[in-house]
């Protein structure tokens, strides 16, 4: 597996940068990668099927020009934003039988990536309420990483025909007052949530980007860089897709 530690100028481009490695993948001109970035400003990233008008305070991002996009894959909205560490994984199904469905690719990635966070988080990275012992990291609603009920990690896929794209996002210190701000109660929520507010639900790991980027990748096998980066393709569907209203309040 490959790596690719990159963050585009923009916020389309960073969206646009993930779809453009599975596409790549799927025509065969890419390899398997895992993709780390890091937001240096806020904006709202709707899961593919949301409605802005139902997940996001519209009007305050509108007036503090916090941009709406989308993604490629389901899931719910979230706040993206300084403090937020994201990755994305690039697998090809053929090489795990648990890749060959939602589910079986949700418990396979999820058990893997708890696994490599569990070993990192010592009681002085974690921050927040007494949290105790390591094996308190849980995955929960399906795609969330957990620390005795709060929060830190939330995940999604979009799936093609030969490889899929997993990826989410690290709490590590973000303002979650910003998530309150520009998010509303999500219209699904996991029952461990409990109708809690945000900043009641989520936490901070506290911790360097370096730590998670480095369990990740060697629970995944990963060492040499990606070469050949899709920037055509990128740049492409920024401008053609990522920037477009048409879809990004497409529902």
């Amino acid at each position: 597996m490959k790596v690719l530690d990159l963050t585009l100028p923009s916020p389309e481009e960073n969206l646009a940068c993930d779809e453009a490695l599975l596409e790549a993948c799927e025509n065969g001109t890419g390899s398997e990668t895992i993709r780390f970035w890091e937001p240096d400003r806020y904006f709202a990233v709707l899961g593919y099927s949301n409605k802005a008008e139902t997940e996001t305070k519209k009007e305050a991002c509108v007036r503090d020009h916090v941009p709406i996009l989308r993604r490629i894959s389901g899931g719910g909205t979230i706040l993206q934003g300084p403090g937020c560490l994201n990755y994305s994984l690039i697998l090809e199904i053929k090489k795990f039988p648990e890749l060959a469905t939602v589910t079986g690719a949700n418990r396979f990635i999820m058990n893997r990536n708890k696994e490599a966070l569990a070993s990192l988080l010592s009681a002085k990275h974690r921050g927040g309420p007494a949290l105790g012992g390591n094996k308190e990291v849980t995955v929960e609603g399906h795609t969330d990483l957990t620390l005795k009920g709060f929060k830190f990690s939330g995940n999604s896929q979009r799936r093609k025909r030969e490889f899929v794209l997993f990826h989410g996002t690290f709490l590590l210190n973000f303002d979650f007052d910003m998530v309150e701000k520009y998010l509303r109660m999500p219209s699904q929520e996991p029952g461990y949530r409990k109708k809690r507010p945000h900043k009641n639900f989520l936490i901070n790991l506290k911790t360097k980007p370096e730590r998670i980027k480095s369990a990740l990748k060697k629970i995944w096998g990963a060492k040499n860089p990606l070469q050949e980066v899709p920037h055509a393709k990128i740049r492409r569907l920024a401008l053609d897709v990522y920037s477009k209203s048409e879809w990004n309040f497409k529902f």
